[in-house]
């Protein structure tokens, strides 16, 4: 179960202002088909400051990946605390690399026992805990 806020947009408040549905879509859900929705399944997750920092849009025919929801969060939240960008199929626990706005003498400072450099801009660490 999450422990963050998840919208019930029941008046399409949220859809409309995102896009998501046209102006005159009405004014509830009540009475909506699926097919009505279908421009309704993306995904948004909105930072504090409340920008936008992922949309996923799903066609009706694909179910939505939770897991994967999980994943961009837990990535971006290591950016934000960590300074750390993600690889490729990342999952938690693996390694991460270190953002290239980051100095090498900063680099050194959070990271004392050192990190492998693949190129100059792809220096990977063990995830930070």
């Amino acid at each position: 179960m999450p422990n963050y806020p998840m919208i019930g947009d029941t008046e399409l408040k949220v859809a409309k202002l995102y896009g998501m549905l046209p102006a005159g879509a009405g004014e509830s859900f009540e009475g909506r088909t699926a097919v009505d929705n279908q421009t309704v399944r993306t995904v948004f997750v909105i930072a504090p400051d409340k920008t936008i920092k992922l949309s996923i849009s799903y066609p009706m025919s694909t179910g939505r990946n939770f897991n994967e929801i999980l994943r961009v969060i837990d990535s971006m939240q290591l950016t934000v605390k960590h300074k750390v960008a993600t690889p490729v199929n990342w999952v938690d626990g693996d390694d991460v690399i270190i953002v290239p706005a980051v100095s090498n003498e900063e680099a050194e400072k959070q990271y004392p026992d050192g990190w492998k450099t693949l190129k100059p801009y792809l220096r990977v660490v063990p995830q930070p805990k």
